[in-house]
């Protein structure tokens, strides 16, 4: 199961299909709010319940949004997830404080990107991938394409209902996972690689963290065959006890 991250569609995987896909059943849906799926509505527990419901049972491999997407699902229904891999993705943000203002800034650009309506979309996207965690990014790793197949409406839903400042934590339940995990992050990603670390460490000796050399946020999608061999090992393998 590939949970793709905020702005991204169930395409965006095209280019890990075939290597993935090579002795595997692909189950790769378009989240809430992005690609033919309907708006994001509730939370991130109820679209993780839309998830399960739709995807059912294997390994589920999520990156960023798609990571803290996955993450609710293993709590919620860890008797789906076979294994767990977690790309760029964090257990929740635990000040009050900063929390509410990220839900702000979430609820902001959401009333933007609406504003904007769907002939806005091309220029946020234009926008949002010129932004830190993207900017280094080449064409075809941007797949800035597989992106326009989403609306105003929808990525504005996503952003209300399924941003980092509407998360709670999950910092002390996510202890309670026993399946394997695999955390991966780039390390020109400093965020996340501290993220990574300690959501690994926060897991117990069940989950292993893998630093992804010469990669930023989106691991998978910067070097799709070398994070294709790293999820097919893990799958088949015993990497999260080696």
């Amino acid at each position: 199961m590939l949970l793709h991250g905020f702005t991204q569609s169930a395409q965006s995987w095209r280019p890990l299909e075939a290597e993935l896909g090579a002795g595997h059943q692909l189950v790769i849906p378009d989240l809430p709010g992005h690609g033919q799926s309907a708006p994001a509505a509730g939370d991130l527990a109820e679209a993780a319940a839309l998830v399960a419901a739709d995807c059912g049972t294997g390994t589920y491999v999520g990156y960023s949004l798609g990571g803290r997407l996955a993450l609710h699902l293993a709590l919620a229904h860890p008797e789906l997830v076979e294994r767990l891999v977690l790309v760029g993705t964090t257990a929740g943000i635990e000040d009050l404080d900063e929390r509410e203002q990220r839900k702000f800034a979430d609820d902001r650009l959401a009333d933007e990107i609406e504003g904007m309506g769907d002939e806005g979309v091309p220029g946020f996207l234009d926008e949002w991938l010129a932004g830190p965690l993207f900017a280094h990014l080449t064409e075809e790793q941007a797949d800035r394409e597989t992106r326009l197949v989403n609306t105003a409406a929808g990525l504005a839903s996503a952003l209300r209902h399924l941003g980092t400042g509407g998360q709670l934590p999950l910092w002390e339940e996510v202890g309670n996972l026993e399946m394997l995990v695999l955390v991966v992050a780039g390390e020109d990603d400093a965020k996340f690689v501290d993220a990574g670390q300690r959501l690994a460490s926060a897991i117990g000796p069940n989950a292993l963290f893998v630093l992804a050399p010469g990669c930023g946020h989106a691991v998978p999608f910067e070097q799709p065959e070398a994070f294709s061999r790293l999820v097919v090992d893990f799958v088949v393998g015993d990497t999260a006890r080696s």
